[in-house]
């Protein structure tokens, strides 16, 4: 089987995990300021490398850049990121206070975690069936024979069947940490 669906499928099974790291838990998560970026000396540049980024209490990030005068753009560029959050600027750092979610709003995240979590299944089905088609396309071309199909069909189904338990296994963690908060 010369169609690389591990590799694909695990590269959905990262971008699920980077997509859920990046929703908030009503805990403070540094991981969702990774998207973030400030124009520096006129580049795009990700915000953990021109400040420090930390977290000294359970709902609260703090911001802290290595050049005083690129505040005013960090606290600009926090709010157009729109993760839910007004970034307060004493002057000398960022911070960031995340409230406490009520019971509905966990309700609204875990629907949302759900079609992330849809998405990647989706995304993995579509592997499975380029990788079927392209066995189907070798067996038409006579590069294997019908028990090789057979048998190369049977693989991918269990490999796709593997990345999706593991799907569900990301997507019941998030929902379990949104819930318990």
């Amino acid at each position: 089987m010369s169609y690389p669906i591990n590799e694909k499928m695990q590269k959905t099974i990262s971008v699920l995990q980077e997509n859920l790291a990046a929703i908030r838990a009503g805990r403070a998560n540094p991981a969702i300021l990774n998207k973030v970026t400030v124009e520096y000396y006129g580049v795009a540049t990700p915000l953990a490398q021109v400040a420090t980024i930390s977290v000294p209490e359970a709902r609260m990030i703090v911001v802290q850049p290595w050049d005083a005068n690129l505040l005013k753009e960090i606290e600009k560029e926090i709010s157009k990121a729109d993760i839910g959050i007004m970034p307060n600027n004493d002057g000398k750092v960022i911070r960031l206070n995340f409230p406490e979610l009520t019971e509905e709003r966990r309700k609204e995240i875990v629907k949302s975690i759900k079609k992330i979590g849809e998405d990647s299944k989706v995304s993995i089905r579509t592997i499975r069936r380029d990788a079927i088609d392209e066995a189907r396309n070798r067996k038409k071309n006579s590069e294997i024979s019908e028990d090789e199909l057979k048998g190369e069909e049977d693989n991918i189904q269990k490999i796709t069947d593997k990345f999706v338990a593991e799907v569900d296994n990301v997507v019941a963690a998030k929902e379990k940490e949104i819930m318990q908060v």
